[in-house]
This record gives structure tokens, sequence and C-alpha cells, in this order.
């Protein structure tokens, strides 16, 4: 894992620089999407309250050595119980998901299983790729990968749902740049799949 976004002058080939790509973070209230938006827009820790709707931020973000920036527009949404139906509204035309899950909070993970399928499942977002972020992997007590990978059931989205589970530590910012590398990678993948589908026609 990295040590945070360091070097804000590279990034994503493969994409128009000039395209924004449209990235929804989701997850359960707690789990620390607005602080994994904030440690990307700012590189620093910003301490955040609860999201009452959404917050946006269009970020330049880096991937690899010797690779240009291009620019997400991640939208953060509420994750309280009474905002989740909102989340399909935020997903439509989404480039990827960021669903977050808290791998402190075990007691919750059933119920994180439960909106990452219930939100992958929609027709609209069939095969669009999802990165879930394993926060809080600095704590000594956090689930380890496997198990987190066999509570959220990741096995059974579905061969058509490319996902990656990425540890991290939104506080520091560790793991957040290997996800999205990871993210954009598959996003990429499934754009010259379409393309090739469409040629096909």
């Amino acid at each position: 894992m990295g040590n945070g976004l360091s070097d804000r002058h590279r990034l994503f080939s493969g994409l128009p620089s000039f395209q924004a790509l449209h990235i929804v973070i989701l997850g359960l209230d707690c789990a620390g999407k607005t602080t994994v938006l904030y440690r990307l827009r700012f590189n620093e820790f910003v301490n955040t309250v609860p999201t009452k709707g959404f917050n946006a931020e269009k970020i330049k973000v880096p991937l690899g050595v010797g690779r240009r920036a291009a620019s997400f527009h991640f939208w953060d949404v509420g994750g309280q119980e009474k905002l989740r139906p909102l989340w399909r509204s935020y997903t439509r035309c989404a480039d990827g998901i960021v669903f977050v899950v808290d791998s402190v909070d075990a007691e919750r993970v059933e119920e994180a299983k439960t909106e990452l399928h219930k939100i992958t499942r929609l027709a609209e977002n069939q095969g669009v790729p999802v990165l879930v972020v394993a926060n809080k992997q600095d704590l000594r007590n956090s689930l380890g990968l496997a198990e987190m990978e066999h509570m959220l059931a990741l096995g059974e989205l579905g061969a058509s749902t490319p996902w990656h589970l990425q540890p991290a530590c939104a506080i520091i910012g560790e793991g957040l740049q290997e996800g999205l590398e990871k993210l954009h990678a598959m996003i990429v993948k499934r754009r010259k799949a379409l393309r090739q589908q469409k040629r096909k026609r």
C-alpha cells in the first residue's frame, strides 16, 4: 500500500483527460465515505459530519508513473437508511462505484452486503465496475480481507460485475491510490469491451 496521494501530476491514459469519470461513493453511514472523498480532494484528513444529502467534488487523481492526470467527478451520497433509496438516482450512467465498508464494524457487514448487492443488481448498473474499500484496516480489530470478501459475498456479484477489494485507511489515505488505479483499469477494460460489442453488431 502507498502513503496516500503525494503526486498529483500523473494519471489516466486510455481516456480523454477532459472527460470526467462519474464515480459514486456509497456505503453505510459512518463507513468513512466522506473521509475518503476529502482525503482525495485535499490530500489531508478533514473532520466530517454525517452526510444528509451528498457531497460532490471533481478531482484529478494520479495513477501511475509517467501517466497523465484525468478528472474524476465523485458523488459521495449519505449512507443513512432513509437516504439509501436515493442511491439509484446517483448511479445512473455511473462509470464506477466506490463502496466503502467499515472493517471494524463486523455487526453491520451483513447490512453492507445487502446494500451492495441491491445496488449492483439494478439493471442500469449491470457491468459497472465496483471498488470495495475495506476502510479502517489500520485498526487492530479490523476484519481481514479474506474474511470481508466472504462476508460481503463478493464472489456472488455476478460475472458481469467486475470488482476489486482494496484495504485502506482513509484518514491517512493509505490504499486509496492503489484502489483507484484498479477501478480505472476496470473502467477502461469495460469501455473497450463495449466498443467491441458495438462493432460486431
